[in-house]
């Protein structure tokens, strides 16, 4: 098929690659500008300029396409169909009927659930035992099109968003390839989505990693690695920020943030129910580190306190 892709992280980059080792005809790549990343702020092309251009694709970065001129790219590309994933911006109706058969989602949860800016994290947050995969007709609404095809993805114990991520991203990508040659041969029914199952799965907010110490350690524990990489779960220590990256629940009890006790892994810290034991930190400014090499250097002892 002749395709138009949108989309802009790595997760996107992993489906645009198998669009294109799969034969399609990629006629354009849309993506967001560059944006100021890393230490020197220096502005970054995302994961999928990055394939577009290792390919010598047709590229575009608009800054929002509301009007004729950021929208004659995809109209010139005169597409059978736009893969959308990840991408970032809002896709108008004048938009969504360019291509000749629509556009289709990519999106990283078993919709209706999970709809919104962050499935992967909230799935685990909330304690999901599966997540998944849907291909979505996509309409005006946020998420709400037809579905094309789902397919489920069981959640370890211990996956982190990273984790999920990487197994989610390849699971679209042979999701679409897949999808195409049915789309194309009119094999496909598209089935709407029970709005009565809907959830949202808002943005994740800098606010939210802050640690709270009265909820249950098998809370805090699904946040700490639904928020693994970003923002990062913290804690604050001697009122210093204190990244905690890895930690499994247990039992124990006492003041909640209280140091209960050391283990070879880490330190132990009580919770509003049970008790959290910690095995990977990163402090302000440094790297991360075992726990045990944080409570070496630290001094870190039973009675001590995590704000």
């Amino acid at each position: 098929m002749r395709l138009i892709f949108a989309g802009t992280p790595d997760f996107a980059a992993v489906a645009l690659r198998a669009l294109i080792e799969a034969g399609h005809d990629i006629a354009l790549v849309l993506t967001q500008p560059d944006r100021p990343a890393g230490r020197g702020m220096k502005p970054r092309a995302s994961a999928v300029k990055e394939v577009a251009m290792a390919r010598a694709l047709p590229l575009a970065q608009p800054v929002h396409l509301k009007d004729d001129a950021a929208r004659a790219p995809i109209a010139a590309a005169a597409a059978d169909l736009m893969v959308v994933a990840a991408y970032g911006l809002i896709l108008p109706p004048a938009v969504l009927a360019l291509p000749r058969l629509g556009c289709v989602n990519i999106h990283a949860s078993l919709l209706p659930r999970w709809r919104g800016a962050a499935p992967i994290q909230r799935a685990i947050e909330a304690g999901d035992r599966e997540t998944g995969i849907t291909l979505m007709q996509m309409d005006a609404g946020l998420d709400t099109g037809a579905m094309l095809a789902r397919a489920p993805l069981p959640i370890d114990d211990r996956d982190t968003a990273a984790s999920l991520h990487q197994r989610l991203a390849e699971l679209g990508a042979r999701e679409i390839v897949r999808l195409l040659p049915r789309l194309a041969a009119g094999e496909v029914q598209a089935t709407a989505q029970d709005e009565a199952l809907a959830t949202y799965a808002r943005k994740i907010t800098k606010d939210e990693a802050r640690l709270d110490w009265t909820q249950p350690a098998v809370s805090l524990d699904r946040r700490i690695r639904a928020f693994d990489p970003v923002p990062g779960a913290h804690a604050l220590f001697a009122g210093a920020p204190l990244k905690v990256w890895r930690a499994t629940p247990g039992v124990g009890a006492g003041t909640p943030g209280n140091v209960l006790a050391l283990a070879p892994e880490g330190f132990t810290v009580a919770c509003g129910e049970d008790a959290l034991t910690v095995h990977e930190v990163q402090p302000a400014g440094g790297k991360r580190m075992p726990a045990r090499a944080f409570v070496a250097g630290h001094a870190l002892a039973p009675g001590m306190r995590l704000e």
